[in-house]
């Protein structure tokens, strides 16, 4: 059974209970879009509480998500009763919030944060209400808030506006853009904010939320090492596009097209990486014979890089280490092109090496981003191509090469348990990583000169 029949099923019951339960939020606006949507959230009128509890519990396992908010989770479905919110503190979480079953489906959608999420939809009658024209603007591609009174209470509310208008790539009303110039936002917790950004850098485009985001102060205010990318020059010959803030845009929506094949923390690593690239420009940049430089800025980005990501407390995510490659990514993002200049003086052993620092194919694709984020076709970007297959043919492409030689054969060699081990097994490896030892027995017999040798 989809979340819709399972929809319909639960509006039946309701129904036959004397209420009335309506689809709300963003799977309205979704299927309005065209775009399929399996989260569904049903808003029940008219059922008190405990007897809409109960009656959910007949179609399964009922969760409930915050009691106080009387709101339960069947699969894929939320399931609540129309809420009251009164101010009771600061920030986002500052909340009163009760469930009203008698509340109408007009002041039930006021609470709503924009104008295209606060329609609702009735699966039995197909029948939709709009109290505020959120279909209409949906038309105009507008996105614009609900109660202008209100707004402000949720100081998310301001990054939402910039991730959905990303998403849906909506044009702010300019109202609603004024609104979220004024409202403080150093109330939210990094998490939060990094839910938001998190839904930006997967819109199709997310250049158009950061730039929305920059245009309302968000960036100025949130992210300081993203502002200092604004009015950053660039050598026009190698960036006729314009500063790094600019290209930095390009490169995040160049990226935004090579990560779909990817598992989602490595998408992230990709999308974070295009965005922390060039960090280290604004620090960096200088005027050296007559010629815009950037001297060392991919290793120089690695701190303001590090800081950005505090900011958002990305760390690991479902057990990938999404900040080392991030940072990874940001100090070796020039290597692919630098290296093809002198492709035939790079050894086996370099690119073995450089997998130790970052996953070399999440690098090629930031590279190629980094190469096409520019003028779109002036500049020949096989470089990164080139990188990606070698990196491929040495099977290195995700991580260094296992080292063939383990503590075990040389103890067996007569070494005693110490520091001198790792030493030895230090030294098999990098001669491992420059092919000089290929088989166990090569190592082991590269083991044995090295302690003659030491003796």
């Amino acid at each position: 059974m989809t979340a819709l029949e399972q929809a319909v099923s639960i509006a039946q019951a309701v129904r036959d209970a004397g209420g009335r339960a309506l689809i709300v939020g963003g799977w309205v606006r979704d299927r309005l879009l065209g775009i399929a949507s399996t989260n569904v959230d049903l808003e029940v009128f008219g059922v008190p509480g405990d007897r809409l509890r109960e009656l959910l519990e007949s179609f399964g396992r009922v969760e409930a998500v915050g009691e106080s908010f009387q709101v339960y989770k069947i699969g894929d479905i939320d399931v609540s009763l129309p809420r009251r919110d009164s101010k009771a503190g600061r920030g986002h979480r500052g909340f009163i919030v009760s469930g009203d079953p008698d509340m109408s489906i007009d002041e039930a959608a006021r609470r709503r944060d924009f104008t295209v999420n606060a329609i609702s939809w009735d699966p039995l009658t197909e029948e939709y209400f709009d109290p505020y024209d959120g279909r209409g603007d949906l038309e105009r591609r507008v996105l614009r808030v609900v109660d202008p009174q209100t707004f402000g209470d949720d100081s998310l509310r301001v990054l939402r506006a910039v991730q959905l208008a990303a998403r849906f790539e909506l044009a702010l009303d300019e109202a609603t853009a004024a609104l979220c110039r004024e409202i403080p936002l150093d109330d939210l917790p990094s998490e939060r904010v990094w839910g938001e950004i998190e839904k930006l850098l997967f819109a199709r485009r997310p250049s158009i939320g950061l730039a929305l985001a920059m245009e309302l102060g968000i960036i100025a205010r949130l992210f300081p090492e993203l502002e200092a990318l604004a009015g950053c020059p660039q050598e026009p010959e190698w960036h006729p596009e314009g500063d790094v803030w600019v290209h930095t845009l390009q490169v995040i929506d160049q990226a935004r097209t090579r990560i779909d094949d990817l598992p989602r923390p490595q998408q992230i690593a990709v999308m974070l990486g295009a965005v922390c690239h060039d960090l280290g420009k604004p620090a960096t940049t200088a005027v050296i014979d007559g010629r815009i430089r950037s001297m060392d800025h991919e290793e120089q980005g690695v701190r303001p890089a590090t800081a950005f990501l505090d900011r958002l407390n990305v760390r690991s995510i479902d057990g990938y280490d999404v900040r080392q490659q991030v940072l990874g990514i940001t100090a070796q993002h020039l290597k692919p092109g630098s290296w093809h200049k002198v492709r035939d003086e790079v050894g086996d052993g370099a690119f073995r090496r450089l997998a130790h620092k970052v996953d070399l194919e999440l690098l090629a694709r930031v590279a190629k981003s980094d190469c096409e984020g520019r003028a779109p076709g002036q500049f020949d970007c096989s470089a990164m191509d080139w990188f990606l297959e070698r990196a491929r043919a040495l099977g290195v492409e995700h991580r260094p090469p296992e080292p063939i030689l383990l503590g075990r054969p040389v103890l067996a060699l007569g070494l005693a348990p110490g520091p001198r081990v790792g030493e030895i097994l230090k030294a098999v490896y990098e001669q491992q990583l420059d092919n000089q030892v290929r088989t166990l027995e090569e190592a082991i017999e590269s083991a044995r000169v090295l302690l003659a040798q030491q003796n």
